[in-house]
C-alpha cells in the first residue's frame, strides 16, 4: 500500500503590517509557483493588503480563511486538504495566535518546508517590551527572518541576538526602505576580541555566546575566559562537561542553558550547576545540532568561583 502524498508547508509568521502578505506576493510573482501544481493557501487574519484575485488564479491558488484561533484544528486542515488536493500548503499565520498550536495541527502528511517570519523593525521593540513571548513564538519555526523597514537608526545587533537566542539556525536579513536586502551587522562587542586573553564579563555571556557561534573564524585558536555554571551532558565523555549559563529567551517560563562543550581532564570532578571560572582555548568541531562547525573549548584552568550577580542571561 502506498503512502499518502507528503505536502510542503510554507509558513509565513509576522504581526499585522509586518509584510506577511507583501512577501508572498513577490514570491508569486517570481514565479516559483507557476508550475502548473495546486496551492493551498490559508489565511488567518486579514490584512491591510489582499493578493489579486488575477495572481492567485495565475499560480493556481486555492484560498481557505480560519476566522479565529480557536477553530484551528487538525479536522478542519484535512477538509481543507480534502476539498483541494493541493501539491503544497502556504499559511499566512494571525501574529496574535500560537504557532505551535497550528503547527501541531498539522495532518499526518503535512510537513513543515519553510518558516519564513517578517517583522516590522519600527515596532519590534515596542512587542518585545510588551509582548515578548508573542513575539517570540514567531521565530520557533522560522528558517529566515526578515526584518523590513530597517534603517541606520535600528539596532540590528539586537535584533539579531534575539532572534538567534530562541532559534540558532534562523537566518537574519534587513530589507531598507528602498527594498535592499543584506544581512551586515556591526556589532560592538564589550571585550576586545584582539587581546591575547578575552575577558567576558558576566553581563556579556550572551553576545560571546551568539557571536562564537557567528563567527567561528574569528575566535578559533584565542584563549577566552569566562564565569559559568556546569552541565554533563547525557551520555557524555567523562573529560567533557558544558559551562554556560540559564537564559532568559522569551519570558520566565523559556529559561534554557547555552554553552559549549569543554574538554577537561577533570571533569567528572565537577558538580552539575556548580559556578566555575573557566580559561579555555576555543576550537571547532563538526555540530549535528546546526550541522556545520561549532565551538569546542579546551580548558587550561577551571576553578570553583562565586555565582555572577544575575545569574540569568538576556539577549536584548
Amino acid at each position: 500500500m502506498f503512502g499518502k502524498r507528503l505536502l510542503p508547508v510554507y509558513l509565513f509568521t509576522g504581526f499585522l503590517d509586518s509584510g506577511k502578505t507583501s512577501f508572498i506576493r513577490e514570491t508569486l510573482l517570481d514565479g516559483q509557483f507557476q508550475d502548473g501544481k495546486t496551492t493551498l493557501l490559508i489565511i488567518c487574519e486579514e490584512g491591510e493588503e489582499e493578493l489579486e484575485t488575477e495572481l492567485l488564479k495565475k499560480n493556481k491558488m486555492e484560498v481557505r480563511m480560519i476566522e479565529d484561533e480557536e477553530d484551528v484544528s487538525r479536522e478542519l486542515l484535512k477538509t481543507f486538504d480534502a476539498e483541494v488536493r493541493p501539491a503544497r500548503v502556504i499559511i499566512e499565520e494571525n501574529g496574535t495566535w500560537d504557532v505551535r498550536e497550528i503547527v501541531e495541527s498539522f495532518p499526518e502528511n503535512w510537513t513543515l518546508g519553510q518558516g519564513i517570519a517578517t517583522v516590522d523593525s519600527n515596532t519590534y521593540e515596542m512587542y518585545l517590551s510588551n509582548m515578548k513571548q508573542m513575539m517570540m513564538n514567531q521565530f520557533a519555526y522560522a528558517d529566515l527572518v526578515l526584518f523590513n523597514r530597517c534603517t541606520e537608526e535600528h539596532d540590528r545587533a539586537m535584533f539579531k541576538r534575539t532572534v538567534r537566542a530562541v532559534n540558532k539556525r534562523a537566518q537574519v536579513l534587513y530589507e531598507t526602505p528602498d527594498g535592499n536586502v543584506d544581512d551586515e551587522v556591526e556589532e560592538e562587542l564589550p571585550y576586545d576580541i584582539s587581546a591575547d586573553l578575552i575577558e567576558i564579563g558576566d553581563d556579556d555571556f550572551g553576545i560571546f555566546y551568539l557571536d562564537a557561534l557567528d563567527n567561528l573564524e574569528q575566535y578559533e585558536g584565542k584563549t577566552v575566559t569566562f564565569k559559568g555554571q556546569v552541565f554533563h551532558p547525557k551520555r557524555g565523555k567523562e573529560d567533557v562537561f558544558i559551562p554556560g549559563r540559564f537564559a532568559m529567551t522569551c519570558c520566565a517560563d523559556d529559561i534554557a542553558f547555552f554553552g559549549f562543550p569543554c574538554k577537561y581532564g577533570e571533569a567528572k570532578r565537577l558538580r552539575t550547576k556548580e559556578w566555575v571560572k573557566v580559561t579555555a582555548k576555543i576550537g571547532s568541531a563538526m555540530s549535528r545540532e546546526y550541522q556545520r562547525r561549532a565551538p569546542v573549548l579546551y580548558a587550561s584552568v577551571v576553578e570553583t568561583t562565586q555565582a555572577a550577580e544575575d545569574e540569568l542571561v538576556y539577549f536584548n
